[in-house]
């Protein structure tokens, strides 16, 4: 799979020794990672990067994981965004209290690293059904990943790799609106330097595979903020 299109997970732990031992086994089985060392950092790459999913510790340095969850639901780019709470709490009023500050799911310390990919797919599975998919449908576009396959009302769309990436995105996220910072993190990775004018090129070039004939333009255009895939074409 293309390392731009696995989900993005961001690890908001302030122990070293843990943020690494998340990591490499999140990445070893497939995700992306991030991560803040305290809250602020934590609502600051929640806000710029649009994560899948956020591993949420209890006991942070600056602000606790409970306030940071509840701002993260206040914000709405991040309030559907998928949180699992880590903490060493495991008494059934602290899982309340996390549940109830808008957690999706709660992990005591210590657990297993297998648990915990399990506990992540599960939520992704809830959150964004898009990612576990293999075939993806939007209005009349449906979009095969096993065979690397997009359709339109009965014809083939074919498609270059970061258009491919870019449909494949928006068919996860319709009708969210994804600056063009945004769509480069996710489609060309966060350490690789491209202009920000390139989105706007091969946006263009999607657009033209996908309008062949008299098709409606389904790649909405947000002033000052970016892009988004919904039917509605106004400006």
């Amino acid at each position: 799979m293309n390392a731009a299109l696995k989900p993005l997970i961001l690890v908001v732990e302030d122990e070293a020794d843990l943020v690494t031992l998340l990591s490499y086994n999140l990445e070893r089985e497939g995700f992306r990672v991030i991560t803040a060392g305290d809250g602020e950092e934590a609502l600051l790459l929640a806000d710029e990067r649009s994560p899948h999913l956020i591993l949420l510790d209890w006991m942070l340095p600056l602000m606790s994981g409970l306030e940071v969850c509840r701002q993260l639901r206040r914000n709405p780019k991040t309030r559907e965004t998928p949180v699992i709470m880590l903490t060493a709490r495991g008494e059934e009023a602290d899982k309340v209290r996390g549940l109830n500050s808008g957690a999706d799911d709660y992990l005591s310390k210590p657990f297993s690293p297998t648990e915990l990919v399990a506990r992540i797919r599960a939520v992704l599975r809830r959150a964004s059904p898009g990612l576990a998919e293999e075939l993806l449908r939007f209005s009349d576009i449906s979009m095969d990943l096993a065979a690397h396959r997009v359709r339109r009302g009965g014809r083939d769309i074919h498609l270059g790799p970061k258009e491919f990436a870019l449909l494949r995105h928006f068919m996860q996220h319709p009708g969210r609106v994804f600056s063009r910072e945004q769509l480069l993190d996710i489609v060309w990775g966060h350490d690789v330097y491209v202009e920000l004018r390139t989105v706007d090129v091969h946006i263009r070039r999607l657009r033209k595979a996908l309008n062949e004939t008299e098709d409606q333009d389904v790649i909405r255009t947000v002033r000052s903020a970016g892009y988004a895939l919904d039917n509605k074409t106004t400006m």
